[in-house]
């Protein structure tokens, strides 16, 4: 276990399965204590197992780490508050938040339901927003914080039968820069993360030849954020 988040406290949603459980456990690794947030619903937002933190809190506790489990749904206004006031009740204070939490309804735009289209739009944008927003109101007074959302190729791209996800992840990314910009004043630092893998856009690539244009990906790899972050 190393050190380079000793001390802090940080929030993942989604933190369950998949990416948000690596990020989990790689923070607990570096020495922070984490809230893991996931209600341990399927990949298209059915059910729920609200075992599925409190495996991963084992895995933490195990590795010598410290973690508490949280299983309120960030769709939600109150849920937010509460994945937020879990964090402050039980470790004193927040310094990192990370947004994963995300489910998938894929369907082509003229096959999609409303339902499907809000359900995405709810766990991915408004999850987003209302964690970071109770968080960005204990970042303000504390003057310190940081906050990381994920973002998609699918969104500032585009991706066959993923309007509703498209929508929500490119929503993110403004989202993002928009509380770059509020919480700039004080300091506040925020990455967008994109969740595609470079291998399969490079396996994609590959199909297509050797003297195929290269994807919007690799166009746009290397320009700058516009708000000047790299």
């Amino acid at each position: 276990m190393a050190d380079l988040l000793k001390d802090k406290v940080a929030i993942v949603t989604g933190a369950g399965r998949g990416i948000g459980r690596g990020a989990a456990r790689l923070m607990a690794e570096e020495g922070a204590k984490v809230v893991v947030c996931d209600l341990g619903v399927n990949v298209d937002g059915s059910g729920t197992d609200m075992s599925v933190a409190e495996m991963v809190v084992s895995e933490i506790r195990e590795a010598g780490g410290e973690a508490v489990a949280c299983t309120e749904n960030v769709a939600s206004m109150a849920g937010g508050e509460t994945i937020v006031q879990t964090a402050l009740d039980n470790y004193g204070k927040l310094d990192i938040v990370v947004t994963v939490a995300g489910i998938l309804r894929d369907r082509m735009v003229f096959n999609m339901s409303e339902q499907e289209w809000d359900d995405v739009i709810a766990v991915h944008l408004k999850g987003t927003f209302s964690v970071v927003k109770n968080a960005s109101v204990v970042f303000r007074q504390q003057r310190s914080g940081r906050i990381i959302t994920f973002s998609s190729t699918s969104g500032l791209y585009g991706n066959s039968g993923q309007a509703n996800y498209g929508a929500a992840k490119d929503g993110i990314a403004g989202f993002t820069r928009v509380v770059a910009r509020d919480m700039g004043a004080i300091r506040r630092y925020l990455q967008r993360h994109f969740t595609q893998r470079r291998d399969e856009d490079d396996h994609q690539h590959s199909r297509r030849g050797p003297g195929a244009p290269r994807s919007p990906r690799h166009q746009h790899r290397g320009q700058r954020d516009p708000e000047g972050r790299g």
